[in-house]
């Protein structure tokens, strides 16, 4: 059972981490699947995590809306179902630095990697 200051502590490493790693898997969603909507979006990180790495609606939609403005992204409007839906896809820019944070996450595997064998 964590103490009141330990789940704080938790609560902010957790969602520092958490904030680069959702840039990453959204990225790599919309390389690997086309254009998707934010739900379809949300719904594949789901799936992906059985449930474990679930942004919140207004947290995914805060980081589409940045990675948008970085370039990374772009949206499209289409009628679904008499709806108005918004879909994402990945920019050539967004593809290049996609790239350039594989070899960060392999870095980062790599040093974990290491520190278990430490034991």
């Amino acid at each position: 059972m964590l103490e009141k200051g330990d789940e704080k502590a938790l609560r902010k490493l957790r969602k520092e981490l958490r904030s680069g790693l959702y840039s990453f898997l959204v990225l790599s969603i919309l390389e690997k699947e086309g254009e998707l909507h934010g739900y379809a979006i949300r719904k594949r990180l789901e799936w992906l995590s059985a449930g474990r790495l679930v942004p919140s609606e207004g947290t995914l939609y805060d980081l589409l809306k940045s990675l948008k403005k970085l370039g990374l992204l772009r949206d499209s409007w289409a009628e679904v179902g008499g709806r108005p839906r918004k879909y994402y896809s990945i920019t050539e820019m967004g593809r290049s630095v996609l790239a350039q944070l594989r070899n960060e996450v392999e870095i980062i595997e790599s040093v974990l990697e290491k520190l278990e064998g430490l034991e």
